[in-house]
Formats: C-alpha cells, structure tokens, sequence
C-alpha cells in the first residue's frame, strides 16, 4: 500500500474507530471522559435540585438513591480514570521519546469497550425497578439480599471498566519500561510518567479484587451463595473488606497522576527545576505501598478490635507524611521564582491549598473516636469532594490547558480560560465547604430529606453546585473554540517548559519518534 492510500485508509470515522495511534486514543479517552463529566454532573445537579429545599420536591426517594449511586461510578470510573488514561495515552509516549504506546491494538480495545459498559450501567435506569440504588460502594446485603435484577446489569458493567483499566494499566507499564530513549534513565523520568507508572501497578494489584467482589455479590444474588450472608454462614462485613482493600488504592489511582501534573506545571511557571525531584518519587511510591495497609479506616464503625482500630489510625495518619512532602516540595519550587499566573498554573494553585484542605479534612477522619461522629455524614462528603474535585479535577482542567496548544496547534482564549476558573473556584467552595458545617452538624448523607436547621446551607450548597455546574459548559467553549481556531502555537508554547513534548512541533504530528530522540 503506498503512501497515499494508507492516508486515505486513516481518514472518516474509520481513523477513530480502528485507530492504533497512541494521539487519538488519548483524544477518544479525553472526549469520552468530558462526555462523562457532564453525564455525572447533571446527576449532581439533579441530587442538588432534590436537596435545595426541606422535604421531598422532585424525585422519589428510590430515583434519588439511584442518582447518588451512579453519580459516583460514573465519575469514579467514567470521568476522571478515563481522563487520566488519555492524559497519559497522550503524553507518556512524547515525555519519554517513544514512537507509540507498546501496545497499540490491545489500546484501541481498552478504549473501545468502555462505552458499552456505560450504556449498560446507563440503560439500568431505565429497566423495570430502576438502576443500581445502593451507593457506589454497592455494601452488601443493600446490593444481594435487597437489590433488584438489575444487579446482573451494574455487575457486568464494572466488569468490563475493570479489563479496560487493566488492559490500559500494562500498556503504561510495557511502553515506559521498555521504550525509553537511549539516556532516559529512571531518575530521568517526568513525574508525571512517574506517576501513571506507579498508578498502573496501583490498577494492575487491585483490580482483580473489584472483580473477585462483584462476582461474589453477583452468586449471592442468583447463584445461592452466602458470601455476604449471615444467614448461610457469611459475613456482610467481610464484603466492606474486600471493597476498601480495592477502593483505598484506588482513591490514589484517581490523585496521583494528579501530584505528577502539578509537579510538571508548578516548575514550569515558577521558571525553575521541582524542588526534591526524588524526595517526590519515593514520596509516590510510599503513598502507593501505604495505600493497601489502610483500607479498614472507613470500616471505624463495624466493631472492630481495639488493636485494629489503633493500627488503622495509626497508618493513616502516616501516608500523610510523603503527601505532606509532596506539597512542601511544591511550595520550595514557588518560593522564590519567578512566577506568572498563566490559566494551568491558576489551577495548580488552587489545587494545592484546596487539596491541602481535603486532606486535612482526611486526617480528622482518620482519628477513630471522632470518625465514629463524622461516618456517614456530610463532613465525609466534603472531604473526598475536596479531594476529588478540586484535586482529580482540577488537576485534570490543569493538563488541560497546559497541554492542549501542543494538541491542537491553537493557543486557547486566555480571557474565557481565566474566567472558567475564577467561576469555577469560587462556585466549588460554595458548594463543598458549607457541607463540613452540615456533616458536623449530624446532617446524614445519601438521605433526600434532611431536619429544617440544615435549609439554609442546603439552599446555598445547591446554588453553588448548580453554578460551578453551568461554568463547566465555559470550558467546552474554550475547547472547541481552541480546536477550532485561533494564535498559532509555538513549538514551545510556555518558552520555560522542560521535556521532550516541547521539542516537537504544535500540534504534535500524528507519528513523532521515528528515530530516537536525543536525551539531554
């Protein structure tokens, strides 16, 4: 085939849907994850709308229960994974010189299957007896004993989003340890490949213990096992076992490729080398290990021993050691340079004050005699929102901006960028930080009916939320508006940038690395 016709081949809705180029799998990836951004979020939005007022307005208490619960799969694995994993389909290959992912088939595959497994968490909704209503965590005997049928439907869905992050997760590992360029050694490494390294081992170990959990409720519910069922001789605790030993690991799947674009912007804009380069790998890779050893402090409340409730406070109070080195380090970088607030650097910021603030809210959690006063309240609520969204998120609309010029060849409108995230920052925290109040309060979570002195915040929580909502849609604007059009970007868009990325043109042409790269 010569030249010209494999061109013409590439072109059409062919190009995306049989493509092997790590660039548009990375843009499929990003698209798909806004798309599920916005999908979550009207799910917010429709829970905010419940919880605007005392009492019950819009939904039926079942519907609300099925909104909180998809709500947060589709963010967890819809939104912001999936963002990740294009980010790093994307980037990881121009940062470290290769020509490609490793593995370029079996990456259109882990893409691919993805939209199917939403369409069938989706279509549940709209399945006699609703979706999936028993919270993302799906707690045993709420998702067997009292589930309906389509259960079958949620199980089989989060399947399929397992085998997609397993098949992405060794593509990440194959491609960056076995097609570095000549010279680009590990302590050579960008954080963030460091980062999507470390998570891809993350994804790899706890994975398959989602998948041995959903099976197990899978028999309870049709098979006749007991699993999770005193009655046969099981234990529902033993379910929130298998869950947390998944769901702590991959709350740090969701924040460390996070910590790995913070770390790329902050030196970027503060005009100067990350301070404490491997401070901040062993920082990674401690926070990784010390993730599996402190699942059961979400579990304070089931009884356990003394002993256990000491060794799970105890240990989570230690990963906040290399987080905390990880913010110190990114406040040296700061301190002293020469810094220019550019839009990814404003989220940069923001993101390590108000991480800053989710993790102390962590730390409060993890002190067991008042975890037994914040369970299941809104106090829980605000912290991983603060976490997630104005960490994961944040981190993500960072990537963003910093990195699209080199995508499409445009520099974005830095006026309307500027105004998404002076919206966005200032509606987040109206939304979130009032729910401390509410959580300390004694305010329950997951309830679409709440006591009458909580209406006032709840009132202003829910406008907070319906704005930082509709500033979301500003942020398509730019996009579309930079894909479309616009000042020409340079080769090295932001001149201090440091990386192999900003060697080659903007946008990146479509096969970069032919030839080896030259480390410097």
């Amino acid at each position: 085939m010569n030249q010209h016709t494999s061109i013409k081949a590439a072109t059409g809705w062919r190009r995306w849907v049989y493509t092997t180029n790590h660039k548009d799998i990375g843009t499929l990836y990003l698209w798909f994850s806004l798309i599920m951004f916005f999908t979550g979020g009207l799910m917010a939005m429709i829970i905010r709308a419940e919880l605007f007022q005392p009492g019950l307005q819009l939904v039926e208490p079942n519907f609300f229960n099925q909104m909180t619960t998809v709500h947060g799969l589709i963010m967890v694995f819809g939104a912001v994974m999936p963002a990740f994993t294009g980010l790093a389909n994307w980037m990881v290959p121009l940062m470290i010189g290769a020509p490609d992912m490793a593995l370029p088939r079996m990456n259109n595959w882990s893409f691919w299957i993805l939209p199917f497994a939403f369409l069938i968490l989706l279509s549940s909704l709209f399945m006699p007896g609703g979706g999936p209503n028993f919270g993302w965590t799906f707690y045993a005997p709420l998702s067997t004993t009292y589930s309906n049928d389509n259960t079958a439907f949620f199980v089989f869905a989060i399947h399929i989003m397992g085998i997609s992050s397993i098949m992405g997760a060794i593509n990440v590992i194959v491609t960056i340890t076995n097609m570095r360029a000549p010279g680009m050694t590990w302590m050579k490494l960008p954080m963030f490949v460091w980062t999507m390294l470390i998570t891809a081992f993350l994804l790899i170990m706890v994975m398959p213990v989602l998948a041995g959990t959903v099976t197990m409720v899978l028999t309870d519910k049709y098979f006749g096992t007991s699993f999770f069922d005193a009655s046969g001789g099981g234990d529902p605790v033993m379910f929130q076992h298998l869950f947390w030993f998944f769901g702590h690991p991959e709350v740090y799947i969701m924040i460390l490729p996070a910590f790995g674009i913070i770390s790329t912007i902050i030196p970027t804009f503060s005009r100067k080398k990350l301070f404490g380069y491997h401070s901040m790998v062993y920082a990674t890779v401690s926070i990784a290990f010390l993730s599996f050893i402190v699942w059961a402090h979400h579990m304070f409340t089931t009884g356990m021993p003394l002993a256990g409730e000491l060794f799970f406070m105890y240990s989570t109070m230690i990963i906040s050691v290399p987080t905390g080195v990880k913010v110190f380090n990114w406040i040296a970088t700061l301190w002293r340079g020469s810094i220019t607030f550019e839009v990814p650097m404003l989220f940069a910021l923001a993101f390590i004050v108000l991480f800053t603030i989710g993790g102390m809210s962590g730390l409060m959690l993890a002190i067991t005699p008042a975890d037994f006063q914040y369970h299941d309240t809104y106090f829980v609520v605000a912290h991983f929102h603060y976490v997630l969204v104005t960490g994961a998120v944040f981190s993500i609309m960072a990537a963003t901006y910093y990195w699209i010029p080199k995508w499409t060849g445009n520099m974005f409108h830095e006026g309307l960028a500027k105004t998404h995230f002076w919206l966005s920052l200032v509606s987040v925290n109206i939304l979130f930080f009032p729910m401390h109040f509410v959580g300390l309060a004694g305010m329950p979570r997951r309830i679409p009916d709440y006591a009458l002195q909580f209406a006032d915040f709840n009132a202003l929580i829910s406008i907070g939320g319906f704005a930082f909502g509709l500033s979301q849609i500003l942020f398509v604007v730019v996009i579309v508006k930079c894909i479309r059009g616009g000042k020409k970007a340079k080769a090295n868009v932001w001149e201090d940038a440091e990386g192999l990325e900003w060697e080659v043109p903007s946008p990146a042409p479509l096969h970069t690395f032919s030839t080896a790269p030259t480390i410097k």
